[in-house]
């Protein structure tokens, strides 16, 4: 597996994994602390939250590594911090190692098509994690009544399941393959079939339970979009670093009025505008989807040829400084009597 997947693939299940978490975490305080102390039970869940949080906190103070060239983690020996610091590809032509801001870099990254495409692929592609993450199986739930306030909490943990399962299959497989669009189309179909199912309002029960969890699928996208992009500027950090940042961004300024816009309170529980925006957001995810294939595949073919080339200048120069030695050679001879 490789690092940028690799840990992709175990980061994104962990972020999943507290919906999960969660879930339960509310169902099981609701169920034992409700009441006690004269406090209902989301004041003490907000109470239990703190007192996870805070050696967390200090966990993840103490144990960061910190980068290959400045680490001084305690639980790495000498030779691995040297093994971590000799896998960068330190050759400044690589575009790789330290290098200081200018506006000659700022410049390449933002004339190339690798801010723009990656950018626009992760801020439109994460939106098609709305389903999971605003909570519209237990707002269902809660509308057409039934169930328990355990089971609404409870029951939405099949969709984290279902998350976590397709993060790290689909990460292991394209790890091997080193082809990362096929995820991209897998969670769009996925979230399409899911988005027309909730559209039918009158649908069976387990059609929808079906189509929540199959929206799950949505959140196989993150790693592999990450991996992706790392892939792709492989050749330059200062790039690779600008790029990711911005992805992050653009999806953080997407979902600040996103939610608001297509999945508002009053809109539950059928949430139609959002069916209807999840349907358009995972064509548009399949459209950009086909265009970084299609540039990345174009610059791929564009390097080979440079290649190619750069190859046979080397022959034609070493060719040339082969006549040229025979011919002093044969100078040096002097002519024959």
């Amino acid at each position: 597996m490789s690092s940028a997947s690799g840990q992709g693939s175990l980061q994104a299940p962990g972020w999943q994994a507290r919906y999960r978490f969660s879930g339960i975490l509310q169902g099981v305080v609701f169920r034992n602390l409700n009441g006690v102390g004269g406090r209902s039970g989301w004041r003490w869940l907000f109470i239990i939250d703190g007192i996870i949080t805070l050696p967390i906190a200090f966990y993840g103070f103490l144990v960061f590594p910190d980068l290959p060239q400045t680490t001084r983690a305690f639980y790495l020996s000498e030779e691995e911090r040297t093994l971590a610091y000799e896998r960068l590809d330190e050759k400044p032509e690589h575009g790789h190692g330290k290098r200081a801001f200018s506006w000659a870099a700022v410049r390449r990254v933002f004339t190339s098509w690798r801010w723009y495409a990656c950018t626009l692929l992760f801020g439109i592609s994460g939106e098609t994690e709305c389903i999971g993450s605003n909570n519209i199986m237990g707002q269902w739930m809660k509308a057409i009544g039934g169930f328990t306030v355990e089971q609404i909490d409870f029951y939405p943990s099949g969709l984290t399941s279902v998350a976590i399962a397709s993060t790290l299959v689909c990460a292991t497989v394209t790890d091997r393959t080193q082809v990362r669009w096929p995820v991209l189309v897998y969670m769009s179909v996925a979230c399409i079939i899911s988005a027309i199912c909730l559209l039918v309002w009158k649908a069976p029960v387990g059609l929808k339970f079906f189509a929540f969890y199959l929206s799950g699928a949505s959140y196989a996208g993150q790693a592999t979009t990450f991996a992706w992009a790392n892939q792709i500027c492989s050749n330059d950090d200062f790039e690779r670093a600008i790029v990711l940042a911005s992805m992050n961004v653009c999806n953080g300024a997407i979902n600040a009025w996103w939610s608001l816009v297509f999945y508002p309170a009053t809109d539950a529980p059928r949430f139609r505008k959002g069916m209807i925006a999840m349907i358009c957001v995972c064509v548009a995810t399949l459209g950009i989807t086909w265009v970084v294939y299609t540039l990345e595949r174009r610059e791929w073919r564009r390097g080979l040829k440079q290649i190619q080339k750069d190859r046979k200048l080397e022959e034609d120069g070493s060719r040339i400084e082969e006549t040229k030695g025979e011919h002093l050679e044969k100078q040096a001879q002097g002519p024959n009597v």
